[in-house]
């Protein structure tokens, strides 16, 4: 009953790992980027992954949809912060290259009293499968208090 729990936190760990490698690593890092280029290399690296995923539209939330928990609206933001970076021509100034830094820092990065993170909808690593992960979760926890009265009951 325990393996149960072991392996639905197991698979939730991996998914949250494999997102920030794949996805939130490379936000954060167009986030931290110094030049229009880098920026655009990884936001690139960032909507190709959500795209490849279906990661473009729906919420992250099983019970109850939150504007925080959007991921059309998250994704279109991300989108429209990459064609800003597109439109950067060599007329453009670098006063107007460091704004839209700034902006797409803003947009990228959420402040709060633990410092800057990436802002990503809740639950996004096991996005569309989230049903199944709280579906998973609730049976398996039935299963170990089941499991624990069980041997409780045989002492």
């Amino acid at each position: 009953m325990l393996c149960v729990f072991i392996l639905w936190a197991g698979i939730r760990i991996h998914a949250a790992v494999s997102f920030t490698i794949d996805c939130d690593g490379h936000l954060k890092r167009a986030a931290d980027a110094n030049t229009i280029e880098l920026a655009k290399q990884e936001l690139k690296v960032a909507l190709s992954y959500l795209g490849k995923n279906q990661l473009t539209d729906g919420y992250t939330s099983v019970w109850y949809r939150t504007p925080d928990e959007d991921i059309g609206f998250w994704y279109k933001n991300l989108k429209s912060s990459m064609e800003e970076l597109e439109k950067v021509t060599v007329e453009t100034t670098q006063l107007e290259k460091s704004n839209l830094l700034i902006k797409l820092r803003e947009t990228l990065l959420d402040h709060g009293g633990d410092g800057d993170k990436v802002t990503v909808p809740q639950g996004i690593s096991v996005f569309p499968q989230n049903r199944g992960y709280v579906v998973f979760g609730i049976l398996g926890s039935i299963l170990a208090i089941i499991g624990l009265v069980l041997i409780m009951s045989d002492d």
